[in-house]
């Protein structure tokens, strides 16, 4: 087994970038070009989104990637895919709630001493934001806080209260997710959140690396 990244001490908050991949193929030199934009946004964690992807693809994109965040000094997260995220050596791993179950990815971490993998998982209501901090998740995302188009089976719309009871009712860091906008952040920033994911509001940006900043200041996390 690829031997993991040294763990990186960059708390959750501000810009939560993700590089999502439509479709099943990739234009890697492409693909690479923007990370870099959303990079230079200087994002509290930079993820990898493929739903559709190959594991080849996936793990080539991915060990791509990993250099990129590593002098950027980024945490670098693979979405859903724990085989995917060990085989580049990953920071954190990131879950959704039927993919594989939390407690065992963390079972799995203590058993094989991955000390420095962090754990997220998406929730979509107070009793799923508990139970995940309960089971020792490293954070979270809660949402769909606004309506999106990113994601074809988003759950329904949570809202800005129900954000502002999750992030009172959990100590872990909140990562807001869903129709995050320039417009609507100072919204989330203020209901408790601590950091924001973003996907069409910044890869639709004319500039992607403003966009990101704009999000991050949100949270007063630009340097």
């Amino acid at each position: 087994m690829q031997e993991l990244a040294m763990p990186m001490s960059r708390p959750f908050q501000g810009y939560y970038a993700i590089l999502d991949v439509k479709g099943t193929s990739m234009d890697l030199p492409a693909l690479l070009r923007h990370a870099d934009l959303l990079l230079a946004a200087e994002p509290c964690c930079l993820q990898l989104r493929g739903k559709q992807l190959g594991l080849t693809e996936l793990c080539a994109l991915g060990h791509a990637l990993r250099p990129l965040c590593t002098r950027n000094q980024i945490p670098f997260c693979v979405n859903d895919r724990l085989d995917v995220a060990l085989a580049v050596g990953a920071d954190v791993i990131h879950l959704g709630q039927s993919d594989l179950p939390l407690a065992e990815v963390l079972h799995l971490r203590e058993q094989f001493a991955i000390e420095g993998l962090r754990v997220g998982i998406s929730t979509h209501d107070v009793e799923q934001a508990k139970a995940a901090e309960a089971a020792g998740a490293d954070y979270i995302g809660f949402g769909p806080v606004f309506s999106t188009q990113t994601k074809a089976d988003a759950a329904p719309t949570v809202g800005l209260v129900a954000l502002r009871e999750v992030t009172s009712a959990v100590g872990l860091p909140v990562v807001a997710i869903g129709g995050i906008t320039l417009d609507n952040v100072d919204s989330v920033a203020q209901a408790g959140a601590n950091a924001a994911a973003a996907i069409a509001a910044i890869d639709q940006a004319a500039d992607p690396t403003w966009a990101g900043r704009t999000i991050a200041r949100a949270f007063g996390a630009v340097r």
